[in-house]
């Protein structure tokens, strides 16, 4: 007898966005396999509240040493990166193109000190560190993930922005020859996501060159990557390629494309579900979980990390502001 596979609610397949601009390119005929699976997926206007001035929190954050790690195995080939399509596994599977090395970083916008600068340039500012955090996909799958890397803030301090910078900025690389999602339109290219300076500061936030004591895999978002634990996945982007400081809210890839389903700030929130499926609980892959069936836990405000984020947010609706 056949045993029959319980049915997956459509937002754990395909983001609306996406499924819209796979049935153009079906229309079309210009379906492709990068297209086949899967996917997961910021600006408001500038009259964002004034958050009340909060201490700097600590810097340890890590997720609980009773945590069971995401295997290396399943967080390199089951993630999102859409530069190399929309499913799960098409990252793992194509970003093999990707040439992480040489790469430089251009730094521009409100600051004193700014070019473009070699990797190995920015990595010469402080000692890389050993962080655990918390990995919470929008779609409601999380991991527990080893990374290695330096405090954003400590890099950005180099750059002397100045009183004019509110936010940074971050664009990923767009290369069709190295990255042939880019031939889709699943989303207006290249990535874009960005954070008030005060998040980019924050002892959490973290610029990550490497998870699992390894350097970061293509798929991963090699060689450099925003981790900030707090927040929604999509907002850990990929393969920095420039860094901006800017007065005004910047433009995100996700709320540009869907500004009533991806909010700028994007903080992990129970009580506020997406328009499309419930935030208040997860699927934690870990260990031997499988990716489909894993445990379903509930989802922590801030993704567990309140104690040391939540004062930057004092004063501010987050239903408004999420």
């Amino acid at each position: 007898m056949k045993t029959k596979l319980p049915d997956l609610p459509a937002h754990l397949i395909t983001p609306e966005p996406v499924y819209r601009a796979r049935r153009q390119l079906m229309q079309l005929g210009l379906a492709s396999p990068l297209l086949a699976l899967a996917g997961c997926a910021g600006a408001e206007d500038a009259g964002t509240p004034a958050p009340a001035a909060t201490a700097a929190a600590g810097a340890s954050g890590a997720a609980p040493g009773s945590e069971e790690l995401t295997r290396f195995e399943d967080a390199s080939s089951y993630n999102n990166f859409y530069e190399f399509g929309t499913g799960k596994a098409d990252p793992a599977r194509y970003a093999g193109t990707l040439e992480p090395s040489p790469w430089s970083v251009v730094v521009g916008g409100e600051a004193e000190v700014t070019g473009t600068f070699p990797l190995e340039d920015l990595l010469k500012i402080t000692a890389v560190q050993d962080r655990t955090y918390r990995l919470r996909c929008v779609e409601g799958w999380s991991m527990v993930i080893p990374w290695q890397g330096l405090p954003l803030g400590e890099v950005l301090k180099r750059f002397k922005p100045t009183s004019r910078a509110k936010y940074v900025a971050f664009t990923t690389l767009a290369d069709p020859r190295q990255m042939p999602g880019l031939r889709y339109p699943s989303i207006d290219w290249p990535y874009r996501e960005g954070l008030r300076m005060d998040e980019a500061m924050h002892p959490l936030t973290l610029l990550a060159t490497g998870m699992y004591g390894k350097p970061l895999p293509n798929q991963n978002g090699a060689p450099l990557r925003l981790v900030v634990p707090w927040k929604y996945g999509f907002k850990s982007i990929k393969s920095i390629i420039r860094i901006d400081f800017t007065e005004a809210m910047p433009p995100t890839s996700w709320n540009m494309l869907q500004p009533e389903e991806y909010g700028f700030y994007s903080n992990v929130n129970p009580d506020v579900d997406h328009p499309r499926w419930s935030q208040r609980s997860e699927r934690r892959i870990a260990g031997t979980a499988s990716k489909l069936f894993a445990e379903r836990i509930p989802t922590l405000p801030f993704n567990g990390y309140g104690d040391q984020v939540a004062g930057l947010y004092a004063g501010m609706d987050l239903r408004q502001w999420y």
